[in-house]
């Protein structure tokens, strides 16, 4: 980003966001009726995490066996890999098991351009034939480049674009909250 980043709000606590995972879970056993047949790949970074919550949330729910969790990189599927940087970071896709035939619930910290998604959805493919793939965001925020929408929201959030949405996860970050962060622009922190 380059640019300096404030704190403007803060739209999730970690009351709200296990709220909204619950309620996640349960919406994804509601379009799912069978659970044996679902997985849940999480896009690296924190949609690992989110989607190892709520495999945890679906079995607790149902009394039985988490579904498998798997964690995809999508660097190298990227159609905007210059704009991330010179020296894009790669991490592991670690799925290991078979994706065909798979009711899939692909899990990603927040929705915006689509572009993750998409990337995600070429990868995912690579892998084999899943029965269906659906998605599962923490935090829409709008903005859509591409025509992709999220099947299961915990949270719709309108941004402008000079925002940013920071999810932080215990896992990662230590602690787990949503804010919405704000490019500082010029001199003086004027946006």
């Amino acid at each position: 980003m380059g640019r300096a980043m404030r704190a403007k709000a803060e739209i999730m606590d970690a009351q709200e966001m296990r709220r909204a995972l619950s309620r996640m879970a349960h919406e994804i056993l509601e379009q799912n009726p069978d659970p044996g047949s679902l997985a849940f790949i999480g896009v690296h970074r924190r949609g690992v995490p989110l989607a190892g919550r709520l495999a945890q949330q679906v079995a607790a729910i149902e009394g039985r066996p988490a579904p498998p969790v798997g964690a995809l990189d999508i660097t190298l599927y990227r159609d905007d890999l210059t704009a991330v940087g010179p020296l894009p970071v790669v991490r592991r896709t670690e799925i290991d098991f078979d994706v065909s035939g798979r009711s899939l619930v692909l899990v990603d910290d927040v929705l915006y351009t689509g572009r993750t998604v998409r990337a995600a959805l070429d990868a995912i493919i690579d892998l084999g034939r899943p029965a269906r793939i659906q998605l599962a965001v923490l935090v829409d925020r709008g903005h859509r480049e591409l025509p992709i929408r999220a099947d299961f929201v915990g949270k719709v959030v309108p941004t402008a674009r000079r925002e940013h949405v920071e999810v932080r996860l215990t896992e990662v970050d230590g602690e787990d909250r949503v804010v919405i962060l704000e490019r500082i622009e010029g001199e003086g922190g004027r946006p």
